[in-house]
């Protein structure tokens, strides 16, 4: 039974989900829009609108410390300073007043060597 189990274990072990994960969310910032499988997708989605949020919310601190704070957890999730950056300076702004919602899947069908489900996630236009 998989009662309570939360994620996805996507054929890898810890070291190799984890990495998995960094990378694709890394990759989401940079490009703003991914090609992947869509169980690879709904693995970062939720991952990657938490550290959006998170930005908005280090952007909107009134003390540096907090705003400090919210950078070091996100570098902690990401461990690419670009990508923080990029995070915090131009990303976040953007959705300022959006309360949430900040990715999108839209489906492209199957691949065609072994038929996964392909999907593009991408961050709302605003």
């Amino acid at each position: 039974m998989r009662h309570k189990i939360a994620g996805y274990k996507l054929n890898r072990d810890k070291g190799q989900r984890i990495a998995l994960r960094r990378t694709l969310i890394k990759q989401l910032f940079e490009h703003e829009r991914i090609r992947t499988t869509r169980a690879k997708a709904n693995a970062i989605r939720g991952a990657a609108e938490k550290l959006i949020t998170l930005a908005k919310r280090g952007l909107q601190a009134e003390d540096a410390a907090a705003a400090v704070h919210a950078r070091r957890l996100a570098l902690a999730r990401l461990a690419d300073k670009e990508a923080v950056t990029r995070l915090f300076e131009e990303i976040a702004p953007r959705y300022e007043n959006r309360p949430g919602g900040y990715t999108r899947v839209v489906k492209l069908g199957p691949r065609q060597g072994d038929a996964a489900e392909m999907v593009i996630l991408e961050l709302v236009e605003e």
